[in-house]
């Protein structure tokens, strides 16, 4: 059989794949090419100077890739014309070399597992869970809440291990933050070649960093693809779930779009909602009363053109970062509110669209993909990590909490000052004076600052005192006339799982329980509540590298294993000791402590709960979270045998 990422045979004439060649990731066709001919000398004459984070070229000479194509193109020309044979595997020490090479660096044994996987080459899902006995899993009914990614991803793991199961998603369709922000503008701010499952790549991408629609639509694809749809509840919300020790089973209550509520019950309960789920509004004074349209960038009104409009766009973090350069061109006037100003890193390629000839390449040319993605996740993973780690002996904190952070700030410094030119007046309000990744670091080409400079558009970074009927004032008593306010506010981040009404044994409110310091083991498990399992839990959410994506796979399983045991030992229940889930939470914050995250100069930051805690962020290297999830070690769970009712 074929291997899957051995690309497809082709017939390309000659002239269409050198024109192909112009536009490919150069380290990327080089590594191919030793797939093809099992020659290590296309990376052995090649000399990179460093791959950084969305440079796909290595910073290679413009003589050195017009070589490398010249080199290429006969061995691409002579693999398609023996009728594209599959190339042989690559012995183990030659593919650490080809990683080597392709990081710059001696690549870290500890890593190697991990990029393995992640690589595939021998094209047989890793991850992917064995079938359980048909009698035993069917006693194991699982009901997945939510169908974004994670969701998607859930049902497709527990349809391949025949377990059955329920999804309960509160929308009309898949892909959670990419069905609900539809904002204009919206799209992915890690690499589409990785923000994708590692099983279903996608090579037909039309961006680098995919929009909104094309999102929903790859998960969309992959329900069909799957068969997923006839597991999924659409337009229904979990509001509801308790954990009945005597029947080892869970309930719970849904509520329809018509309001009508029902039950299911289920073995076990799977959350999938995310974290960046629940719409942020503040609390202004005056907003009810609004005379012209207001929403949330979550839930963007459609019906609303704003051609011509006065607008007010309150927020610049993540959202408004997009959605000005979005929209300035066609309102009358932007005005942008914000409150603390965003660090920035050069990404040329933001807006860029994926040529055919990549696509090709993706497509046709031996496990290019592979090594693509590959390019994307080892600079993207733990680089940030080093930059986000205090050095207590560094000097002046209020700056930077390292020399490495320093270096970062002075590079964001350059890439922001540059772009502004001599206007001072706009460089002290887009100029942080926080240390660099302190908060979410933003993509940017240049459309934010080029934004900024229209003469059409006005940034203020005075707090505002109210909303009127027709504007906003500030606390400078400027009153900005508008006519539609977008608040582009966040997420409430810190709320996991809620509203939802989570009740474990003996009647124990997981709110309540946890109160404003939300924890589970790993981040997926809960002591107390038995057959309950998290995706993207407390203390599982990347603000250093690595993708969401990425993550989840990794959590889900971990999950297949723990169900995988309920069903073959017909268990009762399983779940964390309390001592185990209370030495990963302190563990956790001792690490987060050290992170530039928890900074004291960081003051306004949605990592920080009301007492400027951070719970819900990962402050491990991914290889690191890696191994603690790899496989349960059973010694630190509370196993329950015994049949259930």
């Amino acid at each position: 059989m074929r291997n899957r990422y051995a690309g497809e045979p082709f017939s390309t004439p000659t002239a269409d794949i050198a024109a192909a060649l112009e536009q490919v990731s150069i380290p990327t066709l080089l590594l191919s090419c030793v797939h093809i001919t099992g020659d290590a000398r296309f990376i052995r004459e090649y000399k990179q100077n460093g791959i950084f984070l969305n440079e796909i070229q290595g910073f290679m000479s413009e003589e050195d890739k017009a070589r490398a194509r010249a080199e290429a193109l006969p061995v691409i020309v002579d693999y398609r014309d023996h009728g594209c044979p599959q190339p042989a595997p690559l012995p183990a020490d030659l593919v650490k070399e080809m990683m080597d090479w392709a990081a710059c660096e001696t690549v870290p044994d500890a890593y190697l597992g991990l990029l393995a996987e992640e690589l595939d080459l021998e094209g047989v899902d890793p991850r992917r869970p064995a079938p359980l006995d048909r009698d035993r899993a069917a006693d194991l009914p699982v009901v997945v809440i939510g169908c974004g990614e994670s969701g998607v991803l859930a049902g497709i793991r527990l349809a391949q291990s025949g377990i059955p199961f329920t999804i309960i998603e509160k929308n009309a369709g898949p892909g959670g933050t990419w069905w609900e922000n539809s904002y204009p503008g919206a799209r992915v701010d890690v690499a589409n070649h990785f923000y994708c499952f590692s099983f279903e790549p996608n090579n037909r991408w039309n961006h680098f960093f995919a929009e909104q629609p094309e999102l929903r639509a790859y998960f969309a694809d992959l329900i069909a693809k799957h068969g997923l749809d006839d597991h999924i509840r659409w337009n229904t919300e979990v509001t509801d779930a308790a954990w009945d020790d005597d029947a080892g089973a869970w309930t719970l209550t849904i509520r329809a779009a018509d309001g009508a509520v029902s039950g299911v019950r289920a073995r076990a309960v799977i959350t999938a909602v995310g974290q960046l789920n629940r719409p942020h509004l503040p609390d202004l004074d005056g907003a009810d009363g609004f005379a012209g349209p207001s929403f949330h960038s979550a839930a963007w009104d459609h019906g609303v053109d704003l051609t011509g409009k006065r607008v007010a766009l309150i927020g610049a973090g993540a959202s408004g970062f997009q959605i000005a350069p979005a929209i300035a061109a066609k309102v009358e006037h932007l005005t942008v509110f914000q409150r603390t100003a965003q660090w920035m890193f050069p990404n040329p390629m933001y807006h860029d669209a994926v040529g055919d000839g990549v696509r090709w390449a993706l497509e046709h040319l031996p496990f290019y993909a592979r090594w693509y993605r590959f390019l994307l996740l080892w600079p993207g993973a733990d680089k940030g990590l080093e930059a986000a780690r205090v050095d207590p002996n560094y000097a002046d904190q209020d700056y930077a909490v390292s020399e490495i952070n320093a270096m970062a700030r002075q590079m964001f410094t350059g890439w922001i000052t540059d772009q502004v030119g001599g206007d001072e007046e706009l460089l002290a309000k887009v100029l942080p004076d926080y240390p660099a990744t302190g908060k979410r670091t933003l993509q940017d080409n240049g459309s934010w600052l080029g934004t900024l400079q229209r003469d059409n558009v006005e940034l203020v970074r005075t707090a505002i005192r109210r909303i009127t009927p027709n504007g906003v004032r500030t606390e400078d008593g400027v009153h900005h006339e508008v006519d539609v306010i977008v608040y582009a506010t966040g997420f409430r981040h810190t709320d996991v799982l809620a509203p939802m009404q989570i009740t474990g044994r003996d009647g124990v409110d997981l709110h309540e329980m946890w109160g404003s310091r939300p924890y589970a083991h790993l981040g997926i498990t809960v002591p107390g509540f038995p057959n309950f399992f998290l995706i993207y839990g407390p203390g599982a959410h990347l603000a250093h590298g690595g993708s969401l994506i990425f993550n989840s796979e990794l959590e889900m399983r971990y999950i297949d294993a723990c169900l995988a045991k309920l069903a073959d030992e017909r268990l009762h229940s399983i779940e964390p000791t309390v001592q185990a889930a209370a030495d990963w939470h302190r563990r956790t914050q001792d690490e987060i402590t050290k992170m530039v995250w928890a900074h004291p100069a960081i003051k306004h930051s949605y990592f920080k709960n009301a007492d400027g805690e951070i719970h819900t962020v990962s402050p491990w290297r991914l290889d690191q979270y890696w191994s603690a999830v790899r496989e349960p070690d059973w010694s630190q769970f509370v196993i329950r045998q015994g049949a259930v009712s």
